[in-house]
């Protein structure tokens, strides 16, 4: 089992490295492949991987008696994973079969749908504020390894670094963010005139059944009292075992009265992500991102066309602080509104139980308000191996820091944050 998810591991972070990210085979091995779950690290290294750059496929063999482990590309989604012994008959996946426009079809148009004029050169150009991006690159300073920043003030650029061999249009795994975004995408459908029903997963919506009494609400706020593979990031069977979403989290009992306690867990995000595709199953992620200049962002879905929005969502720096801006702007968009009136104080409410730690819980983004230096009105969206996007209203602000932190050495956030409000005032 463990051979087997360690290839289904190595073949769709390879994918999609290579095709989301645009990354060369030196950068997705020292970055992408190293410092991962402990019980398949060091036995992706010695995988054999063959990569078909014509098909925008790669397998990966683990034991001689068994067909490799497939990953496949496509330019709306990105790449799914197979089922072990899937093989190619000619059918496309439910992702090949969707339209959308080439990545980076925007970039001539102004700042923020497109990267011209991103920049307030008056700002960079500022030493003690250039010295403290530098120093996000230092791990003595905050820790953790730093991939890219960027800093958006008043909504312009006013501070941009990436590390060796990344840019402006390199993508990473989101890995958590994506439950934020995920929450942004029920407000999309939302604002598109589509109601969730109160019992929103038609697998439950059986007599007799306790799951009945879940909303979208306890799933977004992490509380629907499910029992899951594990609290935290880890849906081994869906993420490297090429489950499908609907089949692995619609089986889990209930443990706890809905909104009685908090417990994160992915299935929770997956499940709500279901719940708005069973309503609107014609809105797809990718026009929510194109509708912001979020062209460089992938949402990946399981071999049955299901997204994996708790984690497998691949996208830029920029991309990522386009979404904050959303948020600072209060759901418009040139004109348009994407989500609700009101979602940015929805999606930043806590309600209920919290949990334990530095941060509070809203419904799918993390809370500041514990943070030292950080104003009360400061909430983020948080990844494993350290991606945070940071939005402060009250300061016009948006923060974005990649990485690709180790397990014991991560990034120091709310220092960093609390860094940066010190450079603006």
């Amino acid at each position: 089992m463990t051979m087997a998810e360690a290839a289904g591991y190595k073949a769709q972070f390879l994918c999609s490295s290579l095709w989301n990210g645009n990354k060369t085979l030196a950068d997705i091995e020292a970055d992408e492949l190293s410092g991962i779950y402990p019980h398949i690290d060091p036995i992706v290294p010695g995988l054999k991987a063959e990569i078909d750059e014509a098909a925008h496929q790669v397998s990966v063999s683990f034991a001689e008696d068994m067909p490799p482990r497939v990953a496949r590309h496509n330019p709306v989604t990105g790449c799914t994973s197979m089922p072990i012994g899937w093989t190619n008959d000619g059918r496309r996946l439910p992702g090949e079969a969707l339209e959308r426009a080439p990545a980076g079809s925007l970039d001539d148009r102004p700042w923020p749908m497109g990267d011209a004029d991103a920049s307030d050169p008056r700002v960079m150009m500022i030493t003690p504020f250039d010295t403290l991006i530098e120093s996000a690159f230092d791990a003595k300073a905050f820790g953790g390894k730093t991939s890219g920043v960027v800093i958006v003030h008043k909504g312009r650029i006013v501070q941009e670094r990436y590390k060796q061999g990344h840019d402006l249009h390199t993508a990473q795994r989101t890995w958590s963010v994506a439950k934020s975004i995920a929450g942004t995408y029920v407000g999309f459908v939302r604002q598109k005139g589509f109601t969730i029903p109160e019992t929103p997963i038609r697998e439950w919506n059986v007599p007799g059944d306790p799951r009945r009494a879940i909303t979208v609400d306890n799933l977004l706020r992490m509380g629907s009292g499910l029992e899951s593979d594990s609290p935290g990031n880890r849906t081994d069977a869906v993420y490297m075992g090429a489950g499908e979403v609907r089949q692995w989290t619609t089986q889990w009992p209930m443990l706890h009265r809905p909104g009685s306690i908090f417990r994160y867990a992915n299935n929770d995000i997956l499940l709500a992500t279901l719940a708005a595709r069973d309503v609107a199953p014609d809105l797809h992620p990718h026009q929510m991102f194109d509708a912001i200049g979020m062209t460089r962002t992938w949402a990946e879905t399981d071999w049955q066309g299901n997204y994996i929005l708790s984690s497998q969502v691949w996208t830029t720096a920029r991309d990522m602080a386009r979404m904050g801006l959303l948020y600072l702007n209060d759901g418009m968009w040139d004109g348009q509104r994407i989500v609700p009136a009101g979602w940015r104080d929805y999606v930043t409410k806590s309600s209920g139980p919290q949990p334990d730690g530095p941060f509070g819980y809203g419904a799918s983004f993390w809370l500041m308000n514990r943070s030292e230096g950080v104003p009360a009105d400061a909430f983020a969206a948080i990844g494993n191996r350290g991606q945070y996007l940071v939005v402060i209203p009250s300061r016009d602000l948006v923060i974005v820091r990649r990485g690709y932190d180790k397990a014991g050495d991560g990034f120091d956030i709310a220092k960093f944050t609390a860094e940066v409000l010190k450079q603006l005032r």
